[in-house]
């Protein structure tokens, strides 16, 4: 059998700019009562341990925490309870690369914002991983 382009993890080389924006379509891989995860990394260089300007994790059911990784360090993460993701439903994921921030949208919903922390022009590239199925991950 042939792999599929969105198996996870999924990598793509890609440069972000104001006005860009990421858009991850998928469904969690297992019910919330699995703690399943979603991971979307958007790295500076080319490689896994290469600094990440913008980090996303959703533990499905439970919250979604934001942060970054600056020479190797993690800074201070930011934690939301709110959670606009459903259980055993797909779901659209859409960040967009604002002039100050990322604006995160949930199925056409605004629910989260980041600081930039670092350039979004220093993004290389996007990882999106953990317990999900992608359907599509696009860049604009």
């Amino acid at each position: 059998c042939s792999l599929l382009p969105w198996q996870v993890p999924y990598t793509k080389i890609s440069s972000l700019n104001i006005g860009s924006s990421v858009t991850i379509k998928g469904t969690p891989a297992m019910s919330f009562v699995m703690s399943p995860e979603l991971q979307v990394d958007f790295h500076t260089g080319t490689e896994e341990d290469s600094d990440i300007a913008f980090y996303f994790r959703v533990y499905f059911g439970n919250c979604v925490v934001m942060n970054s990784r600056q020479f190797g360090d993690w800074k201070s993460e930011e934690r939301y309870d709110s959670m606009p993701f459903v259980d055993r439903q797909p779901f659209e994921l859409c960040i967009s690369v604002l002039q100050n921030e990322y604006q995160i949208k949930i199925n056409g919903r605004q629910c989260y914002k980041f600081s930039h922390r670092l350039p979004p022009e220093s993004v290389k590239m996007i990882q999106v991983w953990r317990d999900v199925s992608l359907s599509s991950v696009s860049v604009q």
